[in-house]
């Protein structure tokens, strides 16, 4: 086991390890200690803990010292100096023209290092301005570009809440934020409502994404209902859900010994129920051949008539039954030529019908327009005769 001490450098600052080594540290104290950047006085924030090292890791640096008085006394000499640099920085910036917003300095323990942090919205050419700075002040100076979120950590400032800002006051990182979270939370999505001081959508819309989401630890797991007619198991046996109350989260179940009990669907559990395969239910049935199962064909016994022999049988009879009647007349012998003439003319445009459509077509393209045969008149009556001879039939 090893023990550490969680160190802090700024209000908001992100958490460092150390190990306190031999010494008796308390959370609250200043304590000096050595960094990447070089020495510096930070504040305990988490006491001594004690944790099982990874396998990998790296030793943890040791405490130096606790910081005295004159290490405190030091520490606001150098706040003094920064509000002074920051005048000279700014009116540095101007002289160069350089299109970039002071917002902090931040001078080192040791005073071996001056930093200055900016934005701008691209990359800046500052070289010139770093040897201004460095001509002023003896010592090594840094430039360095953050975002408008560091901005706002580092500044402060109240938020729509009327609270100080979350990441000025305990945040210590900063967590990725999506427009996501703000839908699954039902918010509005106005820029303007959903958006902290810093242009950013708000930290404070991680708080609660996980309870929406569904991954909140205490969040009651949604109990299902049972299904109505299926088998269940109850305190006071194994019985069949009749019905469903979803206001009550209850379920009225009928028991094997034909009582009727209400049950919450939280004291139910439901029954896997084996079922047998199809194979096993449905009996073997012997099915007769598709040709014993067919009804045997008809024999047809008596004898069909060609069918040109049909049609022409009949075209006679149809024509002999004409002549008959019209000689039955005997009044008027030009009634019966009529409906004899009537009956070759549909006889001979019976045997064109008959002939192939293609040859019927090129022999009515090549047959001129004046050589084609006339059409019957429209004045003949169904017995063939025209009006006029059938009115003097009528008078006489």
């Amino acid at each position: 086991m090893e023990t550490i001490i969680g160190v802090r450098f700024r209000t908001a600052g992100k958490i460092y390890h150390f190990s306190p080594g031999q010494l008796t540290i308390a959370k609250g104290q200043h304590v000096i200690v050595e960094t990447a950047r070089g020495m510096e006085c930070g504040r305990v924030v988490t006491g001594p803990e004690e944790i099982e090292p990874a396998p990998d890791a790296q030793p943890l640096k040791v405490i130096q010292r606790i910081a005295n008085a004159h290490d405190l006394q030091r520490v606001e000499d150098n706040r003094k100096h920064e509000k002074e640099a920051r005048v000279i920085c700014k009116k540095k910036i101007r002289e160069h023209g350089l299109p970039m917003k002071l917002v902090s300095v931040e001078y080192t323990f040791d005073l071996n290092k001056i930093i200055f942090y900016f934005t701008a919205d691209g990359r800046i050419d500052f070289r010139d301005l770093v040897k201004d700075l460095a001509s002023v002040f003896r010592t090594r100076i840094e430039l360095r570009q953050i975002g408008v979120r560091d901005e706002a950590k580092m500044m402060g400032g109240i938020g729509c809440c009327g609270r100080p800002l979350c990441c000025a006051t305990f945040l210590g990182d900063f967590e990725p934020v999506s427009i996501r979270m703000a839908k699954e939370q039902n918010l509005s999505l106005n820029p303007t409502k959903i958006s902290g001081i810093c242009g950013r959508l708000m930290c404070c819309l991680k708080y609660e994404s996980d309870c929406y989401c569904g991954q909140c630890p205490k969040q009651v797991k949604k109990i299902q209902p049972p299904q109505q007619g299926g088998r269940v198991v109850t305190v006071d046996g194994e019985g069949k859900v009749i019905s469903l109350n979803q206001q009550r989260r209850t379920a009225t179940i009928l028991l094997d010994n034909s009582r009727t009990v209400v049950a919450a669907w939280e004291d139910v559990i439901e029954q896997e129920v084996e079922v047998e395969s199809a194979e096993q239910k449905a009996p073997e049935v012997k099915r007769e051949p598709r040709e014993e199962r067919r009804p045997p064909k008809r024999e047809r016994t008596g004898s069909r008539r060609p069918r040109e022999g049909r049609e022409h049988g009949n075209r006679s009879g149809r024509n002999g039954s004409n002549g008959n009647g019209s000689n039955g007349n005997g009044s008027n012998g030009n009634g019966s030529n009529g409906s004899s003439e009537q009956a070759r003319e549909h006889s001979s445009r019976s045997r064109r019908s008959r002939r192939p459509r293609e040859n019927r077509s090129a022999e009515r393209q090549s047959r001129p327009h004046n050589a084609r045969r006339p059409r019957a008149p429209r004045e003949k009556q169904e017995s063939g005769q025209p009006k006029e001879q059938a009115r003097q039939d009528a008078k006489s």
